[in-house]
């Protein structure tokens, strides 16, 4: 859409003017985290992200973090494996997205009558 706020991820010369930075130093970042994450699956024996997907295994909830509005949160259920919950009628069931779906967002509300509204702001 071209409207990056601070002039990072954009075309636009005018709002490129935003971005008091160099855009190397972007790059350098974006750069940076890739390695990190990389380090982190590599410290786990992971290769790809796509190993990654599905592997609540590798999840860990630091105790020490508890406090007193989350010392009664049972984390469980989002950090079970999605076949281990009881109830699972397909065990065969991917872990991932692995179909296209089209849920025709263009004939919902938003772009059919808020984004148009907004659009002259």
């Amino acid at each position: 859409l071209n409207v990056c706020p601070v002039g990072v991820a954009t075309q636009d010369p005018e709002l490129r003017k935003k971005f008091k930075g160099m855009p190397e130093h972007v790059v350098n970042f974006m750069w940076m985290i890739g390695e990190e994450v990389r380090e982190h699956m590599a410290s786990v024996g992971v290769r790809t992200v796509n190993e990654l997907i599905g592997r609540t295994d590798l999840l860990k909830y630091d105790e020490s973090t508890r406090n007193e509005k989350t010392k009664g949160l049972d984390l469980s259920p989002i950090l079970t494996h999605a076949l281990d919950l009881k109830g699972l009628l397909n065990p065969n069931a991917d872990v991932r997205n692995t179909t296209k779906q089209d849920h025709e967002l263009e004939k919902h509300i938003d772009m059919t009558h808020l984004l148009p509204q907004a659009q002259p702001a």
